[in-house]
């Protein structure tokens, strides 16, 4: 019988989500390397080196890798041999463990749990509670697998009850296009194959713990179905050309992680959850002997690089800057913005169309300005402001138009794709818009001079502040004349591979 005291395990849990908060996994780390050197496009390269960047001075600095410092889940497997010492139950234990480390005065991670989902949302402060997997099995050990996931991969979830005689390779290369970049590739695919709804989410979460091996695979041979259906879904994937950030590329996937469970002989459940290029996990064993703590990776598996932009890069000044100006820029070209820009999120956008529906004015004046959708974490002494990279842009979509129209907005700043209303707004109005790198957070935020909330304190990160910056990195991804890189970009590059394959 092993005896585990409470405060291990909410050591261990609060240690585990420090430190991936700031070191990504060595596997993930490495894949993203092999990525960057093999990568022929050049704005998924540039993406890929801001990744890469972004990733090693979080490692130094021990700041979030991205801003949006997600929800945690944690799948704990319980000896049968295990007793504990405490009144609190495993779930209160793991909540406690979240607390601490999302409230951690040197690392101060964002909160962004909110209760009463359908209604209110509240955020409840200290991004509890998590989701929790438990299991008791044999043995007098405790193993916990705990993992950080943001909104932006998740939202991007799909789950599919196929008929037995379907394709699953089918209807992932269906799905995956479908998904856009808002799961900031390159990333891995968890899928979950059969068993019930339910279950088939759960295998395909479960697969996404598991190490990057699909080289090694690759390299020996597939032994089974599963192994086989990896192989072929990474080559395929990866030939749709979407790339880094969705800008085209040669690298969309860096793995395939499959889990699957029997089912019933009239369905074929299968879940695809996608891990984006901030992927965070680890795990740990508690045996009754104190503690877990995690041990820190050498700094020696990063590439030694540092972002620059290359020469050609187009310098832009924010303040000074009109619609004609604007009409230059063409998609996949990289800018470095130096000036003032807003921030605003989902709940500032909704309150800002509240106030013009009421005919009263906004707290900020729009009008020749950007946008940028971002909800930073909080900075720590030294800091202007925490790691602050983008958020999906088409969560604002259905705002964009009336922004454009009624306050003299000149574009906006926010990671993946815009959908087809939006675009035809931007070329409507003659606006831009522009994608910083998602998962680039604590790169984008050295770029921040200066940082203070202007409109609507209450909503915390969600607040509208106002930014300085010099040289901060963006891609244009639709210009003034609607033209999308998300969309150009993609098509090119799946041609081009495809005429790689079949050459000679």
């Amino acid at each position: 019988m092993t005896l585990i005291k409470t405060e291990d395990l909410i050591t261990s849990v609060t240690d585990a989500l420090q430190f991936i908060s700031y070191y990504h996994p060595e596997d993930f780390v490495r894949a993203l390397a092999n990525a960057w050197e093999r990568e022929a496009s050049p704005a998924a390269r540039d993406a890929l080196t801001q990744l890469l960047a972004n990733s090693r001075m979080s490692a130094i600095g021990h700041r979030p890798v991205c801003q949006d410092t997600g929800i945690v889940t944690v799948f704990i497997d319980i000896g049968m041999g295990v007793r504990w010492e405490g009144d609190m139950s495993v779930e209160e234990m793991i909540n406690e463990g979240v607390r601490r480390a999302y409230l951690w005065p040197d690392n101060v991670l964002r909160a962004s749990m909110v209760s009463d989902p359908a209604g209110e949302r509240r955020n409840t402060g200290d991004n509890t509670p998590a989701v929790i997997h438990v299991r008791v099995v044999p043995g007098d050990t405790v193993e916990v697998e705990v993992a950080a996931k943001g909104g932006g991969s998740e939202n991007k979830a799909r789950l599919a009850m196929l008929n037995p005689s379907d394709s699953i390779v089918d209807w992932v290369l269906e799905t995956v296009p479908t998904l856009g970049a808002g799961w900031c590739p390159p990333g891995l695919l968890g899928i979950g194959i059969g068993g019930t709804a339910e279950k088939a989410a759960v295998l395909a979460k479960e697969a996404l713990m598991e190490p990057i091996d699909i080289h090694e695979l690759k390299a020996r041979g597939p032994r089974n179905r599963i192994e086989a259906l990896r192989l072929e879904l990474m080559e395929k994937v990866n030939d749709l050309g979407i790339g880094a950030q969705g800008l085209g590329g040669v690298t969309t996937v860096l793995d395939v992680k499959i889990r699957d469970f029997p089912t019933h002989a009239a369905s074929l459940p299968v879940c695809l959850i996608p891990n984006c290029a901030a992927t965070r996990h680890t795990r740990f064993v508690l045996d009754g002997s104190g503690p877990a703590l995690q041990t820190p990776p050498d700094l020696s598996i990063w590439p030694d690089i540092e972002y620059q932009a290359a020469p050609d890069a187009r310098r832009v000044d924010l303040d000074r800057l009109d619609r004609e100006e604007i009409r230059q820029w063409r998609p996949g070209e990289v800018l470095l913005l130096t000036g003032k820009m807003y921030t605003g999120r989902d709940a500032a956008h909704k309150r800002m169309l509240e106030l013009l529906d009421n005919g009263e004015p906004l707290p900020v004046d729009l009008a020749g300005k950007f946008i940028y959708y971002v909800g930073p974490v909080d900075p720590v002494p030294g800091e202007v402001v925490g790691p602050a990279g983008p958020t999906t842009a088409t969560r604002m979509d259905r705002y964009l138009d009336r922004i454009l129209d009624e306050t003299g907005l000149l574009g906006t700043i926010g990671k993946a794709e815009r959908g087809p209303a939006a675009i035809e707004a931007i070329k409507k109005h003659r606006s831009v818009y522009l994608m910083a790198v998602g998962g680039a957070a604590y790169l984008v935020s050295k770029a921040i001079t200066a940082a203070r909330v202007v409109a609507f304190p209450d909503l915390g990160m969600e607040a509208i502040y106002e930014f300085e910056v010099k040289d901060m990195p963006v891609t244009v991804a639709v210009d003034a004349r609607g033209e999308s890189v998300h969309q150009s970009g993609p098509a090119q590059w799946q041609k081009i591979l495809f005429e790689r394959k079949h050459s000679g």
